[in-house]
């Protein structure tokens, strides 16, 4: 008879499978510039979500019926959509325009925006401490962006845009915890969003800006948006199975693992080098995003002895 797996046991492995899942969604960012030049990051968007949200609802489909098929909380559930189409539209246009690393270091700071946002939504006031971890992010920020911003211009503020968007997705999904399966809601969010980036896409075709133009659909773009599709819904899953393993908040570091991929991926594919100055912001940016993770996890356990007291 096999011995039961120790807690610790299940944190390793929790933490392992949440190394494989966010290693997977860099390699599809990773993916997704290969396609620089050839369609604008609108186009690839939609079609990202639109055949992600096809193959969702199949598997929905074959797994729960058609009474699988529901709408709870309406109202967040479209939210949830749009915002994830925000920031997916911005982030692959960004990848398309600027090195992979400094656009996904950016993003990271999405933890401190989603607590000041958090704040801000439920009336509550953000302590000092998550506005100095923020303040402190930010300052990571403007090291990253100074490069670019001298050459792209205002371009090179949509990965900030893209965490913004992915605050509110991050405090949406709160909001539709625990309202159907996980499956139902990954393929809500898919649904709802591609719609969103679909005329986002065909508003660019029409604009007469050049570089929106959609040209006609060849194989590899189909196929690369089809292989993001997957691989994204793959590392989603592998990212729940470890959170089943090990708590949300003992995984929540191993985002991080993202910008060591993209790092590497920008080196060995894209021949783009981040400069020292550049890590030195990505570092702030994630040391914040580290130190708000461990003092949001202190915070509870010391309230609950001052009250005990």
């Amino acid at each position: 008879m096999s011995a039961t797996p120790k807690p610790q046991d299940n944190i390793a492995q929790g933490m392992v499978l949440a190394l494989i899942g966010f290693s997977c969604l860099s390699v599809g960012d990773g993916f997704m510039k290969s396609l620089s030049g050839e369609w604008p990051g609108t186009a690839v968007a939609a079609l990202r979500y639109t055949i992600g949200a096809a193959g969702l609802g199949i598997l929905l489909l074959l797994r729960e019926g058609r009474t699988g098929f529901r709408l709870p909380r309406p109202g967040a559930q479209l939210a949830r959509g749009f915002f994830v189409a925000l920031a997916t539209l911005c982030f692959f246009s960004s990848i398309f325009l600027m090195p992979l690393a400094e656009a996904t270091a950016i993003m990271f700071v999405n933890p401190m925006l989603t607590a000041l946002i958090s704040a801000w939504l439920l009336k509550e006031r953000a302590g000092a401490v998550t506005w100095g971890v923020t303040i402190i992010a930010f300052i990571g920020v403007i090291i990253v962006l100074r490069p670019n911003i001298a050459t792209l211009g205002w371009p090179a503020i949509l990965p900030l845009i893209a965490a913004f968007g992915m605050a509110f997705v991050m405090i949406y999904n709160r909001a539709v915890s625990n309202a159907g399966s996980v499956l139902l809601m990954q393929f809500l969010i898919a649904s709802i969003a591609a719609p969103f980036l679909v005329v986002a896409a065909v508003l660019g075709h029409f604009s007469g800006f050049e570089p929106l133009h959609v040209p006609p659909l060849n194989w590899h773009v189909l196929a690369i948006c089809t292989l993001v599709a997957i691989t994204a819904s793959f590392s989603h899953m592998i990212v729940y199975l470890a959170t089943i393993r090990a708590s949300a908040a003992a995984i929540a570091p191993m985002v991080y693992v993202q910008l060591l991929m993209a790092i590497i991926i920008g080196v060995l594919f894209y021949n783009d080098y981040p400069d020292a100055i550049s890590l030195g912001g990505a570092a702030l940016i994630i040391g914040s995003g580290l130190f708000l993770w461990r003092y949001s996890r202190r915070k509870p356990v010391q309230l609950a002895e001052e009250t005990a007291r």
